[in-house]
């Protein structure tokens, strides 16, 4: 009898094999955000508006979302360490075209290749790392893990990019990316033996009807989402035209995936109820998820703080999230009072957002933030991989692919409304206060009066002349102006995230199904686009 060959070297330490692919995995879940890490410098470099960069990074997930359906047919097909090669050498080539590149079109375009291949590194890490949890409870401590590590991508990634984007050019980043990637997959290169992974399998009938199907849909809806404000929604035909197309396709694909004899995904997944319930609560995370993002914007614009010592300041953050992942490892093993769990996080949630309406303020101190910042991702902690692991529970091991292709569909399309709905309500409500605090404002006022003598006495004072100091001054009330109203839309913005929170907490009370669901995901593993 031939014996198998291990898919690692057998010299190799069990240590050494998963620190080689979390740090791979850590370079892939980096490369994600790398786009957004520093909007404003992005923006900048590339003569971009920040919709661009937003849609830029839009692009990067859709491309990762609509892949994951047909990335395991590829995995299947090719050896375990040539794909890997494969997937390496092409995203270290398309990092240093973007290193390389200004125009626009060119960095959507690569920004969504790397999302293509980055699929591709992903499923390698996670497949390779959820075989290697073989004992009891290993599965859920290795989702805990994962999804800790996608809480903290936005200040990871801030941190990693913030002392090179000060110092260097923002194209800097793709090469910083490219020495990232390199060490981590030579390593796991270098210690893989020339095995498949799943039982090989050819390339035909892949689904590529499918794919572009669903791509073109995703990029169409991130098109939207964020363009959609920029060009009066409805007032603009392309938009018109786009959401018709999404309607269309969206239909379209589920007819085809209905038609189909082994569908891509299989629809089935939404008769079970623990699924549909899931995914509520996983759009609703989503949605208080993104709002997180206006904290670092506030400290930034209205605190006046450097991008490097505002995301100092998220550590604290990711001290949280590692805190509530402990915490949620505890729960899942227990198998109880899950409920309670997920109510307490969002708890947690709902008191980050209604003390920060009370912290907004133009001048504050960066040690009053802590425990606000701790108390977020200690709840987000609690609640992310939990939520997760109850949809994958909630269907049978069979029809696992098809719930990790719904869900990607699922976090996508919020992460997509929850960038919209913040661009849409920043224009709303900032173009509303700025209205009424312009109202009350006149030169009769002799605050403002005052405000204004300040200002140029102070400009005078560096050595400006009179003329062109009251000129300044006046640029400057309106900034002020503007920074206030950005500060009212962030306190109207973060109350409606705290109602939210508390409506999601009631609803969780009124599912007791939560508490009664067994978790179990043995057989099963994130999926690659688990952003």
């Amino acid at each position: 009898m031939i014996k198998a060959v291990p898919i690692f070297k057998s010299w190799v330490p069990e240590w050494l094999i998963r620190l080689s692919i979390m740090l791979l995995l850590l370079s892939s879940v980096l490369l994600f955000a790398l786009s957004t890490a520093d909007g404003s410098a992005a923006a900048g470099y590339y003569g971009m508006e920040p919709a661009d960069v937003q849609f830029s990074l839009l692009l990067f997930y859709a491309a990762v979302a609509s892949f994951a359906g047909v990335e395991r047919r590829f995995f299947e097909r090719i050896v375990t360490k040539e794909y890997l090669l494969i997937c390496i050498v092409l995203e270290i080539l398309i990092a240093y075209c973007c290193y390389h590149t200004r125009e626009i079109w060119l960095v959507f375009t690569f920004r969504f290749l790397q999302g293509l291949v980055n699929c591709g590194i992903t499923s390698i890490c996670l497949n390779l790392l959820f075989g290697r949890l073989k004992s009891e409870h290993a599965r859920e401590v290795g989702y805990t893990i994962f999804y800790a590590m996608i809480l903290c991508v936005s200040p990871v990634t801030a941190l990693f990019a913030a002392p090179l984007v000060e110092n260097f050019e923002y194209s800097v980043l793709y090469k910083a990316i490219i020495f990232c990637f390199l060490p981590s997959a030579a390593l796991l290169f270098m210690i893989l033996n020339r095995v498949h992974i799943f039982r090989k399998k050819p390339l035909y009938q892949l689904d590529w009807a499918s794919f572009l199907l669903f791509v073109v849909m995703l990029v169409l809806i991130a098109y939207v989402l964020i363009y959609g404000q920029q060009k009066d929604w409805l007032e603009d035909s392309g938009m018109v035209y786009s959401i018709v197309a999404i309607l269309l396709l969206f239909l379209t694909s589920v007819l085809r995936q209905r038609s189909l004899k082994r569908p891509t995904v299989d629809l089935a997944v939404f008769k079970y109820r623990n699924f549909s319930i899931g995914i509520v609560f996983l759009v609703i995370l989503y949605l208080i998820r993104g709002a997180f993002g206006l904290t670092t914007t506030y400290f930034i614009t209205v605190l006046g703080m450097d991008s490097l010592h505002a995301n100092e300041l998220m550590i604290y953050n990711i001290l949280g999230i590692i805190t509530g992942s402990f915490i949620a490892i505890r729960f899942l093993i227990l198998q109880k009072m899950l409920r309670i769990l997920w109510i307490a996080g969002f708890v947690l949630l709902m008191v980050f957002f209604g003390m920060m309406c009370f912290l907004f303020a133009t001048e504050a101190d960066a040690e009053t933030f802590i425990i606000p910042l701790f108390l977020q991702g200690l709840g987000a902690g609690m609640v992310m991989s939990p939520i997760v692991m109850f949809i994958v529970s909630a269907v049978p091991v069979q029809m696992g692919q098809s719930a990790a292709s719904v869900g990607v569909f699922v976090r996508f399309s919020a992460f997509s409304l929850s960038v919209s709905l913040i661009n849409y309500c920043q224009l709303y409500f900032k173009g509303g206060h700025s209205k009424d605090m312009g109202k009350g404002l006149s030169f009769l006022d002799f605050g403002l009066a005052e405000r204004l003598q300040i200002y140029q006495s102070t400009l005078s004072g560096h050595g400006m002349l009179k003329d062109q100091a009251a000129k300044v001054a006046t640029g400057l009330l309106n900034k002020a102006v503007q920074k206030q109203a950005f500060l009212q839309f962030c306190i109207d913005y973060y109350e409606m995230i705290a109602i939210l929170c508390l409506i999601t907490i009631v609803l969780i009370a009124l599912q007791p199904v939560i508490s009664r669901t067994i978790i179990n995901v043995k057989g099963k593993h994130p999926a690659p686009a688990g952003f």
